[in-house]
This record gives structure tokens, sequence and C-alpha cells, in this order.
């Protein structure tokens, strides 16, 4: 069993006021330092918050089979959402986090003045669109309801696997933070927005739904099977990262977690245990 933290919306507060105590801290304080504060011990676990699925199941691999002899300890807290991982690194209550793309940290740090930034890519997880009700993309009619995530990148991304699947039109151009005003041609659509989370437990309530990937697999989804319309893999700017707070991408227990995340093992274990729902982000090791 994995030894790992579960920290779930319930969570919320106590991880709000630690991030509110800390943006209180003074110079003096070095934890308060937006250039990744003190200097890390590495003696000490690396703490990183993570996603239960594919993420902290990918980083307990690791943990459990090659870490030890790297001379890496490390300590996996599970987080159910996609806002407290990175308030938690922020604060320095984690020393990494691994859940997100590139495109949402991003968005983040510009909405929540937060300082953080990626080491390195590790994999997709393919954004796919699923349904209880129907049975395949032409059977997608007007007047029916399809769900997507509500947050600013993962909205954007579920339109264009919408448009790019002939199922909405978008203004030209529009890129990664499209909204539902960019349609320019619903088709007779409509849209429910959810938190991603929360959208899986919504396929019973609408048409169809556009689901991220972890949270497909975590419902019991198999993407590469069971996606009416599954994103493609090649040159996808969604591949999931590993994310410190400005400043820490240096520490010696960072780098030896990406080097061991970036290893044939892990590529062997990604690929064997999610048959093509769950795509490695890098090439072999060197």
């Amino acid at each position: 069993m994995r030894k790992s933290i579960k920290i779930t919306a319930a969570a919320a507060a106590t991880a709000a006021l630690a991030l509110g105590l800390s943006a209180c801290g003074t110079d003096s304080d070095p934890a308060s330092k937006s250039e990744g504060g003190a200097k890390a011990d590495t003696s000490k676990a690396l703490v990183v918050a993570a996603s239960p699925t594919p993420h902290a199941d990918i980083l307990d691999f690791v943990k459990k089979n090659l870490a030890e002899k790297a001379g890496l300890k490390l300590d996996i807290k599970e987080f159910t959402d996609y806002v407290l991982p990175n308030t938690a690194t922020e604060s320095g209550q984690v020393d990494a986090n691994f859940f997100q793309h590139q495109p949402y940290l991003d968005d983040f740090n510009k909405k929540k003045n937060t300082h953080l930034v990626s080491v390195g890519t590790v994999h997709l997880e393919p954004l796919g669109l699923y349904s209880k009700k129907i049975k395949s993309l032409d059977a997608i009619k007007s007047g029916q309801t399809i769900a997507v995530p509500n947050d600013t990148t993962n909205e954007g991304r579920a339109l264009h696997l919408l448009a790019e699947n002939g199922l909405i039109e978008l203004k030209a151009g529009v890129g990664t933070d499209a909204k539902l005003s960019d349609i320019t041609d619903k088709k007779g659509l409509e849209f429910k927005e959810l938190e991603a989370a929360t959208v899986p437990r919504a396929l019973n309530d609408v048409d169809a739904a556009v689901i991220n990937g972890n949270y497909a697999i975590e419902a019991k989804l198999k993407p590469a099977k069971d996606a009416l319309a599954l994103e493609k893999a090649d040159g996808n700017p969604y591949a999931n990262i590993i994310a410190v707070k400005k400043g820490a991408e240096k520490d010696p227990r960072v780098e030896k977690l990406l080097k061991l995340l970036h290893s044939d093992e892990v590529k062997k274990f990604i690929e064997d245990t999610y048959q093509g729902s769950v795509v490695p982000a890098f090439g072999a090791s060197s």
C-alpha cells in the first residue's frame, strides 16, 4: 500500500491559511522569499504533491524501485484537485508537484501571482470525449449537452478537441485559452462547465463529457478504448510536468527525481501499465 497522504478539498482552509501566512513573511524570513525560499536540506525527503492517478502511481513506482538506489528519499502527498498542489508548493508545504501541464501552470501563475516553474515533462494524458449514452461521434446531435472542464486552459483544450472532431466551430486563430464565447457555431449543442475533477461524475447527467486523462482513469474509463475522441500525442503542448517554486530548480533532490522519471524503467512502466491512456513525454534515458 502506498504510504502517502491524501489531501482533499476539506483541507483547503488549512492550505489557504498557510499560504496567507507565508505571504505575510518578511525579508528576514527565508521561507517567504519568492526565489524558492530557504536552501533545501538534501538529507531530507523530497515532498511531492501529486494527483492520485497516474502521477502518484508513477512516483510510487520510482519510490519503490529506483529512489533508494539513487539516494533519494521521496514523500508523496496526494491531492485531488488542481489548486492546492500549487498553493502548497508556493507556500513551502511541499517541495514540488506533479499534476499539471505548462499552459495550466502559466495561467495559474498569472491569476494567483505564484512563482512556480517547470523543471521537465514526464507524460501526456490525452484528453478525451466520453459518453454513457452515445456510442459514436456521429450520434451526437443538436440539443444534446456536453460537459467541459471550467478552468481556463483545460476548457480551451476541450473546445479544440471538439472543434477538431467537427462538433463545433471556433473563431479563427483562437488559442489554448478558448472560451465558450469563442464558439462561432455550436451546431445546436449545449455546454455545462464543471470543475475538472467532477466531470466524470456528471456522465450520467449529460450526453457526453470531455474528461482529463487522470480523472478518466480514476473513473475506470480506458481512454484508448472508451473515448469517442482522443487528443493526438504528436506535438501536444499539454505534457504533464514536475513544477517547483522558482529558485528550487537546481535542488539536487529535484534533479535526481527528474532523472529517475526520465529513465527507461519509468518509460516501460508507463507503457505497460496504461496501454496508451498515458504516454511518456520523454525519450529513452542516456
